[in-house]
């Protein structure tokens, strides 16, 4: 342990001894991990742990005040996560100072990977590799890049989720049905019959024409004399409405298996069947969903005083079935003041990302680069307050890139008072299409979202939730700033959205303007043409219902294929490009997105 500051000696926690503070210098405790370090190390420079598990057990060990705000700094090099590395109330920082985890040689020099190299492979044949595994998991990637389940039909290429099959009215008192997809005989050929086991998948639009959230569902079998597939678990709607079928593309089936950097798992016999685009040896499965848990027992009994500076976290898994929230209000199987909220937010088994942060306070996440997720980047459930996502690249993610879900209307403001500045987030709902956004906020105030850059998304960029029937007193989305904002390529593969979105934020007049937003720059909003999307078009902002109560402040959208501002007369605008008289002059465009003072080169700029 090394301390820097000035003073005479006394104990710090647990034995150790440090000097005492001097009234000028600020008292910092430095401690190391390595990947060479070993089991008896006591987390010296000379003798680091090994692991930032044995960091926090050690500090989690020590007894008594902490009089210093400690740094274990975490050398270079790949910690691979088996488990998931969880904080308790029992790691914060205490007395007023903090315990700091830090990239020791600079930003994403420490890599955790929640994945482990797959081997044993043998030929299948003269292009497909297979081998046994000893777990189960539900994305594979190849070289730092994730591979693609074997599917129907193949996607034209490697950045969007096109093109789909369309889902048909099979019979007439089936309009509504959830469980039965039909389809169309010449897409689903006889001959497939046999290859319907139980390891299919099919990922869908439901809702027909609405093009608004997806399911991943596994199949239960198919029926060739009806033309139906039967799914494992409901859908979140039906598959047909009067407009259109629902998209759909199947996956998971050996047949599918065709092209380079696809994948098939056999999870009967846990066996995987890859078709490597470059070397076989470079194939990586997750070995965990979360890398980073800090979770607290209780709202009272809270993480707090910790922060993560500078970290690579890459690879984590997804799940065997999806679907965005219960089907129906109270779908929960508990008592709510709303049980319509069932309906917003993510069901438990869906609870988790990256890094995932519960019953927490105080919490600075800086620096960071997040890549590869299996599901959310960051995700702060319930009871969160004042955590900090700063400088930090996400990319490459299978839901949202940070999302912020506050807990039940009516019962308790417990989430708000972050702070979420200067990330660049790109490659956003790579899994999770359906209502993916780079950032989305949920249930939660008096949050300050600044010098973003959002790229790449299938969906929304950044959208802020409650419901329209949540009364004001109980409605905690207000106080919002978003400043500084580009969002780019967004609206990719879902219709009647905006790359800008809110839904029920004030639903009573006379809507205070307590939301605000300024200095937004918007490009093009348009679906992929491939995708044949069969809802309503792609807007710049979308103030869907309840969506008033906010401030706009010289925003400039780019080309749509429908408003590029839907609203209801319930918002107030000024110097935007949608209207008449705007002023380009008056647009900080040197200020919008991140600054110059974030610590990594920009995903897919020259050089």
């Amino acid at each position: 342990m090394i301390l820097r500051s000035v003073g005479a000696i006394v104990l710090l926690v647990g034995g150790l001894t440090t000097p005492a503070p001097s009234a000028a210098t600020a008292r910092t405790c430095d401690y190391y991990v390595s990947t060479q370090g070993g089991d008896r190390a006591d987390g010296s420079a000379k003798r680091p742990w090994k692991s930032i598990e044995q960091a926090r057990d050690a500090l989690r060990a020590k007894k008594g005040r902490q009089s210093c705000d400690i740094v274990v700094n975490v050398k270079a090099g790949d910690y691979v996560v088996d488990r998931t590395i969880e904080f308790t109330e029992a790691d914060s920082g205490k007395d007023g100072h903090r315990i700091t985890y830090r990239s020791a040689d600079g930003p994403g020099k420490a890599r955790l990977l929640g994945a482990k190299p797959v081997t044993g492979w043998q030929k299948y044949d003269d292009n497909i590799y297979k081998t046994k595994v000893d777990r189960t998991f539900f994305t594979l990637f190849e070289d730092g890049k994730r591979a693609t389940t074997a599917r129907y039909p193949n996607r034209t290429s490697d950045d969007l989720w096109s093109p789909y099959l369309f889902s048909v009215l099979g019979e007439p008192e089936k309009e509504a049905v959830r469980q039965w997809l039909y389809f169309k005989p010449e897409d689903v050929p006889k001959e497939w019959d046999a290859d319907f086991d139980k390891n299919s998948q099919v990922v869908v639009w439901s809702g027909g024409s609405w093009s608004w959230f997806t399911d991943t569902v596994p199949l239960g079998g198919a029926d060739f004399r009806k033309n139906f597939f039967t799914l494992n678990h409901w859908a979140r709607y039906s598959f047909v409405n009067s407009r259109s079928g629902s998209r759909y593309f199947l996956q998971n089936t050996l047949r599918f298996l065709d092209q380079p950097g696809e994948y098939y798992f056999d999870f009967a016999n846990s066996e995987v069947y890859y078709w490597p685009k470059g070397s076989i040896d470079k194939v990586m499965a997750p070995t965990v969903k979360t890398i980073l848990s800090l979770k607290g027992s209780t709202p009272d009994q809270r993480v707090q005083n910790l922060a993560f500076d500078g970290l690579a976290l890459q690879y984590s898994d997804f799940v065997d079935w999806y679907r965005a929230g219960w089907i129906s209000e109270g779908d929960s199987g508990y008592e709510h003041k709303y049980p319509v909220y069932d309906r917003q937010i993510e069901m438990p088994r869906n609870r988790f990302g990256m890094i995932t942060l519960t019953n927490t306070r105080d919490i600075d996440l800086t620096r960071l680069h997040l890549s590869d997720s299996g599901f959310m980047g960051v995700y702060m459930l319930f009871a969160n307050e004042r955590v900090k996502v700063s400088d930090s690249l996400l990319e490459n993610i299978g839901a949202d890139g940070i999302k912020v879900e506050g807990g039940y209307p009516g019962e308790g403001d417990v989430s708000g008072h972050h702070t979420i500045s200067n990330n660049y987030i790109y490659h956003v709902g790579e899994l999770v299409p359906g209502d993916a956004s780079g950032i989305e906020l949920m249930s939660t105030g008096n949050n300050t979202v600044s010098n973003i850059n959002v790229k790449h998304s299938a969906r929304y960029g950044i959208s802020l939730e409650v419901r329209p029937e949540i009364k004001p007193e109980d409605n905690y989305a207000h106080n919002n700033s978003f400043s500084y904002i580009k969002l780019e390529e967004t609206g990719l593969d879902s219709g009647d959205m905006g790359a800008f979105y809110t839904y029920g934020v004030s639903n009573v007049e006379p809507h205070p303007m307590d939301n605000h937003v300024k200095q937004m720059v918007i490009t093009d909003v348009v679906n992929d043409p491939a995708g044949a999307m069969p809802d309503s078009g792609t807007r710049g902002v979308h103030m869907d219902a309840g969506g008033c109560g906010f401030t706009f402040d010289d925003i400039e959208v780019g080309k749509v294929s429908d408003d590029k501002y839907q609203s209801y007369q319930c918002n107030q605008v000024t110097n935007a490009n949608w209207a008449d008289g705007f002023d380009a002059s008056k647009m900080e465009y040197d200020k919008i997105g991140v600054t110059s003072a974030f610590p990594y080169p920009i995903p897919g700029a020259a050089q």
